[in-house]
């Protein structure tokens, strides 16, 4: 089994689910959970989504309950350059702190059941307390180098937040978060396509992560701070890519991409069997020590296409861009930045979000994350990490005034994994779950995938030249 790699400083050398309960097994032991009572439910073949936990009304802290938080990253709009690594530095202490309060929510049932104000007193209290001094240091340093922010204190309060169909114990995911594919109607389409379109395509091709590099970074969105993700990632394609990473090490890092030319960086969170196995990660943070729990599975198949634009021809992405799809804290963030994406090979004209598919016999799961192709010209980065790129409109595949139309990266994961179910003796296969921050509870909608552009020059020129000319290139 692969370790959690990382090099820490610059001088480094299917079936249906067809009953009214299943038994989980969470990380608390076996859970009895209800199918049935549940306000996930079908309509006419389609999913309907769940009320997001992000409401208003504070959950009883004796019921299944998770932490919601203002998210700061994405308020921050602007951060001046000189003050970019202290601010990732806090926002990271930030993730910890909620995985901390979340942690102890989970570990102090008896408490609160004995004592109605102790989640408050104990839990809540405490953890705004904490973000209002980190809160404080992100404007400091902004205010050191430009204006500084106002209001910042306002995202310091927390809510416990009910976590619909979780259990008091377990931390997700339950039978009522899988859907059989096979009654989703269809619902994939695509944007008309105008005749200035670039119909071409490039498919890069860099393995499965067979040699199980695997680590709980995050080098987008939290550089230079170990556990900057709270989960484990799969990497594919550059070998470098750690929290510590810089530009320097990703052009001089080696490539598991069949053409050289491609050193660019492709990760996303592991995807677990919850069958009890006790993988490497047991005992850390990031893994069975912040719930993430069972064994890693990895993919049979990792396609990577970039494909054009409906509207326009396409420009070269520039080097070191870094873009991120998805919201890993969409369970609580809500769902402005979800674009989780499950389906099952030969059902793929029909996508869930909020669950996990249930495959038939002879389908195998498939995680599709589609990348923002849309680039504002001048940043590879962005203060919330979002903003130097976007999507093109759905339905023309305009790009939004000011942005210019680049290669669109689509990431295709295939799984052969049993979907669980009941079996004859009433006792449930287990349920696989997608790595995540704890207190979004495994939730299908915060899937997300990160990719970091490492293309040469010559290569990515190419690249551009298939897509624009209609061609199928590799």
């Amino acid at each position: 089994m692969g370790r959690n790699t990382r090099k820490r400083s610059k001088s480094r050398g299917g079936k249906v689910i067809a009953a009214a309960a299943a038994l989980m097994l969470g990380a608390g032991g076996l859970v009895v959970v209800n199918v049935y009572a549940s306000a996930h439910e079908t309509s006419g073949g389609n999913t309907v989504k769940r009320s997001s936990p992000g409401g208003t009304g504070q959950a009883s802290a004796s019921n299944a309950s998770t932490i919601g938080c203002p998210d700061v990253g994405s308020r921050l709009q602007q951060v001046p350059g000189q003050a970019r690594a202290e601010v990732d530095k806090q926002l990271a202490l930030l993730d910890s702190q909620i995985s901390e309060a979340y942690q102890r929510l989970r570990s102090s049932t008896r408490a609160i059941q004995q004592d109605s104000d102790f989640a408050d007193n104990a839990i809540m209290g405490p953890l705004k307390d904490k973000r209002v001094a980190t809160l404080d240091r992100i404007a400091l340093a902004i205010g050191r180098a430009g204006d500084r922010p106002r209001g910042l204190e306002s995202l310091a309060a927390c809510t416990l937040r009910a976590a619909g169909n979780q259990s008091d114990v377990g931390n997700g995911p339950v039978a009522a978060d899988f859907v059989d594919i096979t009654t989703v109607r269809p619902n994939v389409t695509a944007p008309r396509v105008s005749r200035k379109a670039s119909r071409g395509a490039f498919t890069t091709q860099c393995g499965v992560n067979e040699d199980k590099l695997y680590n709980t970074d995050n080098v987008i969105v939290a550089p230079g701070v170990d556990n900057g993700a709270h989960h484990t990632h799969d990497y594919v394609g550059n070998q470098a890519n750690d929290a510590f990473a810089d530009n320097d090490d990703f052009a001089g890092g080696e490539t598991t991409c069949r053409n050289q030319g491609d050193k660019s960086s492709y990760y996303w969170p592991v995807l677990r069997l919850q069958d009890g196995t006790e993988e490497f990660d047991a005992e850390q943070q990031g893994g069975g020590a912040e719930g993430n729990t069972g064994k890693i599975l990895t993919a049979s198949e990792v396609t990577l296409d970039y494909v054009g634009n409906a509207n326009s021809k396409v420009v070269a992405m520039p080097k070191f861009l870094r873009i991120i799809t998805g919201d890993a804290k969409a369970f609580t963030n809500g769902t402005a930045n979800a674009n989780a994406a499950w389906s099952c090979t030969g059902f793929e004209d029909r996508q869930v979000t909020d669950k996990y598919p249930v495959c038939p016999e002879g389908s195998s799961l498939v995680r599709t994350s589609t990348f923002q192709s849309c680039w504002d010209g001048r940043n590879t980065d962005s203060a919330n990490h979002r903003a130097h790129v976007a999507f093109a409109d759905p339905k023309t595949g305009a790009c939004p005034r000011g942005f210019k139309a680049i290669p669109q990266l689509v990431q295709r994961l295939v799984y052969d994994v049993d979907a669980p179910s009941l079996n004859d003796d009433g006792r449930s296969s287990p349920f696989y779950a997608v790595d995540g921050f704890p207190e979004q509870m495994h939730q299908p909608i915060t899937d997300h995938g990160d990719f970091v552009n490492v293309f040469d020059e010559r290569l990515m020129n190419r690249m551009v030249k298939c897509i624009n000319t209609g061609r199928r290139c590799r």
